[in-house]
């Protein structure tokens, strides 16, 4: 397993420019940094090519992660807005590819967060969904991309709940680059169990999202660490596990994550930083065995 950390642990915005966090992460000891695409086709091609570098010389790997707006949508009931979605997510896919990013998970099938203001059509979302994620898989495809297909909670999508539900959803995809995304947080509202969810996704599993019920780093909650780690290396699981706490107030993060008071006890970056060190120690651990 190769272990990351989300870079929005550190920031207030989504927005927030992700390069000058791979030498940090590089020096805590992790592998990989997760990085939000919302805005990367923001970045000019220098950009790109220098965050690229940094990566390089650091020997970090790069993952991505999305949550598409409602008006680019895959799966909407109005076909303009599923147009917008396939071209706002070939022009994100060619700049990822920039990045040699391989792996880009989230809420692709759909949108986040969910507007719970108006009815949800879960079974029409789910076929649109499916078509739509078939529709670019080929695409990500010959960029060397997997496109991971997150299961949320019931708060924050209605569409694919369970791992039960993502392998399912992947299954009718069908094709060999889109996977299933499993993270710990959701799982914790939604599964009977955690093992046996992570078994049900089995070699479907493409990405691993980690962090505790109250959000905060691996290790300061009470998510069953050890079953986790046990069905993971039930399963053979190579891939790429990444934490993704939100602990700060304020800001897009903080009201889109809803973070309402401040999970660091009051920490500085550097003891942030040391509460993500210790984090990969004890993932390493308790998940790799």
């Amino acid at each position: 397993m190769k272990h990351g950390i989300y870079y929005s642990y550190w920031e207030h915005e989504w927005s927030a420019k992700f390069g000058p966090h791979i030498e940090k992460v590089a020096k805590l000891g992790f592998d990989v940094i997760e990085v939000a695409a919302h805005h990367i086709n923001d970045y000019s091609d220098a950009e790109l090519a220098a965050i690229r570098q940094s990566a390089i010389d650091n020997n970090i790997i790069l993952t991505a992660g999305i949550g598409p707006s409602k008006s680019k949508n895959l799966a909407s009931a109005d076909a303009s807005v599923r147009a917008a979605g396939k071209a706002f997510f070939e022009k994100t896919l060619t700049n990822v590819a920039k990045l040699d990013i391989k792996t880009i998970g989230g809420a692709l099938h759909s949108y986040w967060p969910v507007d719970y203001s108006q009815p949800v059509d879960k079974e029409g979302d789910r076929a649109r969904g499916v078509e739509g994620i078939h529709g670019i898989s080929d695409f990500a495809n010959n960029l060397g991309i997997n496109l991971c297909i997150e299961v949320l909670n019931r708060f924050e999508n209605h569409v694919l709940n369970t791992a039960a539900e993502g392998v399912a959803f992947v299954k009718d995809v069908g094709k060999p680059n889109v996977k299933v995304m499993l993270d710990t947080f959701h799982m914790n509202i939604e599964e009977d169990s955690f093992g046996d969810a992570i078994r049900t996704a089995g070699p479907l599993l493409g990405h691993f999202h980690t962090g505790e019920s109250n959000r905060r780093v691996p290790g300061k909650g009470r998510i069953p660490w050890h079953e986790i780690g046990l069905a993971l290396r039930e399963i053979n699981y190579q891939g790429t596990v990444v934490m993704e706490p939100f602990v700060k107030t304020g800001g897009t993060i903080g009201s889109d994550i809803r973070v309402w008071r401040d999970l660091t006890d009051g920490a500085d970056e550097a003891k942030m930083d040391e509460d993500a060190r210790n984090s990969l120690a004890f993932s390493r651990f308790v998940l790799g065995g």
